[in-house]
C-alpha cells in the first residue's frame, strides 16, 4: 500500500488522520460510523472531565438534581 503524506503545518494530528481515512474513499455508511465513533469518543472525555471537575469541587449528585429541578421552575 502507497504511503500517503499531507503537509502538516496547519493541520493537526487528528486533521490529518482523518485525511487518511478519507483519501481510502469510505461508504456513507462507514463516514457514519466514524462519525459516530469520533462522537461517543469526544462525549466520554467530557464526560470525564465533567465528573472531575464535580469531585474537586465536591458537587453531588443531590446539587445536580436541585439545580435540574431549579432550572425547571
Amino acid at each position: 500500500m502507497e504511503s500517503i503524506s499531507f503537509p502538516s503545518s496547519k493541520l493537526s494530528q487528528i486533521q490529518l488522520e482523518l485525511l487518511r481515512i478519507y483519501a481510502f474513499n469510505p461508504s456513507e455508511e462507514e463516514m457514519l460510523q466514524v462519525k459516530n465513533l469520533l462522537a461517543r469518543f469526544f462525549a466520554d472525555r467530557f464526560i470525564d472531565k465533567i465528573g472531575q471537575a464535580a469531585t474537586e469541587l465536591q458537587i453531588t449528585d443531590a446539587d445536580l438534581d436541585r439545580w435540574l429541578e431549579e432550572d425547571e421552575q
